[in-house]
């Protein structure tokens, strides 16, 4: 298996953790000491380092914001492509929430492997990305879910 068909095995058992909110399950595509960060501006940005670090990143993140919308659905519009020395995706994450627009983040991903594993993933968000969701939050906040 290439690097590129594990990161899409990562992605769907991904999105089966996010599901279940199980997210050990992710241990078996991560070394034990890769690195997480996302570059992006506050309240976003951040750099985990470790599985458990990484593992409780991405739930922290899921409770804070994603289950505080109706849904989230996942669009790739480009990639996955062998890029950089990793595989790159650049995707698109669109929330519904009831009696609101639809809120759309544009970002990219890569994982960097060392074996089959992912030893360094990195997702980029741009500054005007993070501008469009504060305004949207500001907007439409009052409608979230409350946090868990």
């Amino acid at each position: 298996m290439g690097t590129s068909d594990r990161f899409v095995a990562y992605a769907s058992a991904f999105e089966e953790a996010y599901a279940t909110d199980n997210w050990a399950q992710l241990e078996p595509f991560f070394t034990e000491n890769a690195v997480y960060e996302s570059i992006a501006p506050a309240p976003f940005g951040g750099e985990y380092k470790g599985r458990t670090a990484i593992f409780t990143q991405f739930q922290n993140s899921a409770n804070a914001f994603d289950r505080r919308f109706a849904s989230r659905k996942l669009e790739i519009l480009e990639g996955p492509v062998e890029k950089d020395g990793g595989v790159w995706i650049r995707c698109a994450i669109i929330y519904t929430l009831a009696g609101a627009p639809d809120c759309r983040i544009e970002a990219e991903e890569r994982a960097m492997f060392t074996g089959d594993r992912i030893s360094r993933l990195e997702d980029r968000i741009t500054a005007a990305e993070i501008e469009k969701v504060g305004t949207y939050v500001a907007q439409h906040g009052a409608k979230f879910k409350p946090l868990k």
